[in-house]
C-alpha cells in the first residue's frame, strides 16, 4: 500500500496545487469567488473525483484485468482477445487502442512541465522577489529527473512511498486547519451545488469543466499501475488516505478563498503559514518529481508494449532493475520526452498558461477507457444492454462532457495535446502499415521453408559442427540469413534452430507455456523449429528461452548449448519503391524508423561476439 502511494497516485496527488486555482482563473475570474459558485466548484470537483475514480477506475475497471496488468493498451488487447473471430472488431479496437496510447503521450509531456512549474511557482507566493527564478530552476528540477533515469528508479522508489504519504497528510492538515476553522463549508459536497451551479449560469460552469478536468489527472494511473501492486493495495490506499487528502484539501482551499478572496491567485500555498511555505514548495517539488517520475516510467512501459504488438519499430531496452521486470530505461523515448517537456515549459512559461493545453488528453483517455470498459464487460461479465447504457451514461456522458469543455480551449493550448497524439497515432498506424508491406514482400523473397530443406538433401552439403540458431518469425518460410549462408559459404550447421518469437495479447506468459518445438516433418536433416511465445509486458531473451527450452526438455542440452550456439540474424535493407499501398511520405516516414530502430541482437538478447547478420534487400 505504502509503495502503491509513490509510484499510483503522484499524478491526482499533486492536481490540488493547480486545480481550483485554475478554475478561479478562467476567462480573467468568470467563476467569482461567492458561496454558489464556490460551493458548486467544490461540488463538481468532489463528485467528478467520486464517479470518474472512485466509482468507475477503482470500483469498476481495474476488475478488467489482462493477466492481471492494466492500462489503456493493455485494455485494448484484452478486448481484441475477447473480439478475436467476430469480424472487422480486431482492427477497429486496435485503432482505438492506438488512439489512447497517442493520448497518453501528450499526457506524458505536460505532465511533468506543469506538475514541477506549479510546485516550483510556491516561491513567488513564499518570497515575490524570487519570482524570476522560478522558470530556470524548474528547467534545472527537469533536466536532472530526466539525466536520472538512465540509473533506474529502484533505489530511489523506496523513498516515493513515505515522501508521497508525507505530502499527502500535509496537504490534508493543511486544508482541515481551514475546514474547523469555516464548517460551513462541508455544504459544498452535496451534489445539489453542482446542479445549481450549472442552473444559474450554465455557459461559465461548462467552461469551468474544463479547468475541473484537472482534479482527475493521473485517474487512469490508477488502472495502468495495477500489475504492479494488485488491486486490492491500490484500493485502500485510495479510500484509506488519498480520497480523504485530497477532499480536505479542496474543501481547505475553498474555504479559504470564501473568506479571503484574494487568495483564489494562489490557494494552495496560501492554505499555509508563512513559516511552512517553503517546506512546503521542497515538499511540493518532491512530489511533483514523482508525479513526473510515474508518467516517464509509463511511457517507457507503453513503448515497450507498443514494439512488442508491431506498433513501433524495435527501440533500445535497457534493463535497470535486477528483480523487477518493469523497471527498464528507453534512452530514445527518454530524450524525446525531454526535448518535447522542456520545450512545452518554456514556451508556455507557467502552470496556468500550461492548464489550458492539460486537458484535452486527459479526457480523451478516458473516454477511450470508457469505451472499451463497454467492450469488454459486454462480452467478459455479459452485461445486459441496460447495465451498458447506465455505465455509458453515468461514465461516458460525463466525460464527454468535458472533453467538449476542453475542447473549447483548443486554439487557446488544447492543440498540444492534440498534435502530440496526432504525431504518435501517425508514426504507429505508419509502423504498422509499412511493416505489414515489408513482411509480406521478405515472405515471397524468403520462399517456403519445407522446398529449401528437400534441396538441401538433394545438394549434399557438409554439416559443420555447432548449433545455429536463427531468429525467425514463422516456420513456413526460410530465414533469409539461413539462405544467404547456403548460397555464400555452401555448408550447414550439424544442428539448425529456427526460433520464432511472438508477442500475444496476454502480458506475460507462464514458462511451461511458452516453448514449442516442432522437427518439421524430417527425422534426420537436424533441423528444428522453436516457437517461444512472450506477453507484451516479458522480456524477449531468446537465450534464455533456449536455456528454459533445454531444462524443461523440449531441447537436448548438447543441441542447444546457448553458451557455445551462433546466432544468425536475417536483415532485410528495406527499400523504397513506387509500388501502390503507402504514400511517398509515410514511406519515407518508414525508412526514417526503421533506420533508428534498434540492433535486433540486443532486442533478442544475443551475444555480440557470436551473431552474424546476414540478408538482402526487401521491397518496400
Amino acid at each position: 500500500m505504502l509503495a502503491a502511494l509513490g509510484i499510483v497516485f503522484g499524478d491526482i496527488g499533486t492536481s490540488p496545487l493547480y486545480a481550483l486555482q485554475t478554475v478561479f482563473s478562467i476567462d480573467n475570474g468568470a467563476v467569482r469567488p461567492t458561496n454558489g459558485d464556490v460551493y458548486g466548484v467544490v461540488s463538481l470537483i468532489f463528485w467528478s473525483v467520486t464517479l470518474v475514480v472512485s466509482v468507475k477506475y477503482v470500483g469498476v475497471l481495474m476488475r478488467a484485468d489482462n493477466d492481471g496488468e492494466g492500462g489503456v493498451m493493455a485494455l485494448a488487447a484484452l478486448a481484441r482477445r475477447l473480439y478475436a473471430g467476430r469480424g472487422g472488431h480486431n482492427g477497429i479496437l486496435l485503432v482505438i487502442g492506438i488512439v489512447g496510447v497517442s493520448l497518453f503521450y501528450g499526457d506524458s509531456v505536460i505532465t511533468p512541465a506543469i506538475s514541477v512549474l506549479s510546485a516550483v511557482e510556491g516561491l513567488k507566493v513564499a518570497t515575490p522577489s524570487l519570482g524570476h527564478v522560478v522558470l530556470p530552476v524548474a528547467a534545472v528540477i527537469l533536466t536532472a529527473l530526466f539525466a536520472a533515469q538512465r540509473f533506474g528508479t529502484g533505489k530511489v522508489g523506496r523513498l516515493f512511498g513515505p515522501v508521497t504519504l508525507l505530502w499527502l497528510l500535509a496537504m490534508a492538515a493543511a486544508g482541515l486547519r481551514e475546514v474547523v476553522a469555516h464548517p460551513t463549508v462541508l455544504q459544498g459536497l452535496s451534489p445539489t451545488y453542482g446542479v445549481a451551479f450549472f442552473a444559474s449560469h450554465p455557459g461559465i460552469a461548462f467552461v469551468a469543466l474544463g479547468a475541473i478536468v484537472l482534479a482527475i489527472t493521473g485517474a487512469e494511473a490508477l488502472y495502468a499501475d495495477m500489475g504492479h501492486f494488485g488491486r486490492q493495495p491500490i484500493l485502500r490506499a485510495w479510500f484509506y488516505v488519498v480520497f480523504p487528502a485530497l477532499v480536505l484539501n479542496y474543501l481547505g482551499q475553498a474555504a479559504l478563498i470564501l473568506h479571503h478572496r484574494g487568495a483564489a491567485a494562489s490557494p494552495f500555498f496560501l492554505l499555509l503559514p508563512g513559516w511552512a511555505r517553503i517546506p512546503m514548495v521542497v515538499l511540493a517539488t518532491a512530489a511533483t518529481v514523482i508525479a513526473s517520475q510515474a508518467v516517464i516510467s509509463g511511457a517507457f512501459s507503453l513503448s515497450r508494449q507498443a514494439m512488442r504488438l508491431g506498433l513501433l519499430p524495435v527501440l533500445t531496452v535497457r534493463q535497470t532493475g535486477e528483480h523487477e521486470a518493469g523497471q527498464i530505461y528507453l534512452p530514445g523515448v527518454n530524450a524525446l520526452l525531454f526535448v518535447a517537456v522542456v520545450a512545452v515549459m518554456l514556451t508556455f512559461r507557467s502552470s496556468s498558461r500550461l492548464a489550458t493545453a492539460y486537458g484535452v488528453s486527459v479526457t480523451g483517455a478516458l473516454v477511450v477507457d470508457t469505451l472499451l470498459l463497454l467492450l469488454v464487460a459486454r462480452v467478459l461479465w455479459d452485461w445486459a444492454p441496460w447495465k451498458l447504457a447506465l455505465a455509458a451514461v453515468a461514465f461516458g456522458g460525463v466525460e464527454v462532457m468535458f472533453l467538449a469543455a476542453n475542447l473549447t480551449k483548443v486554439v487557446h493550448g488544447g492543440w498540444l495535446p492534440l498534435l502530440i497524439a496526432l504525431l504518435v497515432f501517425t508514426v504507429m498506424t505508419t509502423w504498422q502499415r509499412g511493416r505489414s508491406i515489408v513482411v509480406a514482400n521478405r515472405t515471397a523473397t524468403e520462399g517456403s521453408l519445407r522446398d529449401f530443406v528437400d534441396d538441401l538433401a538433394e545438394q549434399g552439403l557438409p554439416r559443420v559442427p555447432g548449433t545455429a540458431v536463427f531468429p525467425h518469425p514463422s516456420k513456413d518460410t526460410t530465414p533469409l540469413a539461413l539462405r544467404a549462408n547456403v548460397e555464400h559459404n555452401h555448408v550447414v550447421h550439424e544442428n539448425v534452430i529456427i526460433v520464432s518469437a511472438t508477442a500475444t495479447n496476454v502480458p506475460h506468459v507462464p514458462a511451461d507455456q511458452r516453448l514449442t518445438l516442432d522437427d518439421l516433418g524430417y527425422d534426420y536433416d537436424g533441423i528444428q523449429h522453436l516457437s517461444v511465445q512472450f506477453g507484451f509486458s516479458d522480456e524477449t531473451d531468446l537465450p534464455e528461452a533456449l536455456r528454459q527450452a533445454c531444462e524443461a526438455g523440449v531441447l537436448e542440452r548438447g543441441v542447444a548449448n546457448v553458451d557455445e550456439a551462433s546466432y544468425f540474424l536475417s536483415r532485410g535493407t528495406v527499400r523504397r519503391t513506387s509500388a501502390p499501398g503507402m504514400f511517398r511520405w509515410r514511406k519515407a516516414l518508414f525508412l526514417g524508423l526503421a533506420h533508428n530502430a534498434a540492433d535486433p541482437a540486443a532486442y533478442f538478447g544475443l551475444p555480440t561476439e557470436r551473431t552474424v547478420t546476414m540478408g538482402r534487400d526487401v521491397e518496400l
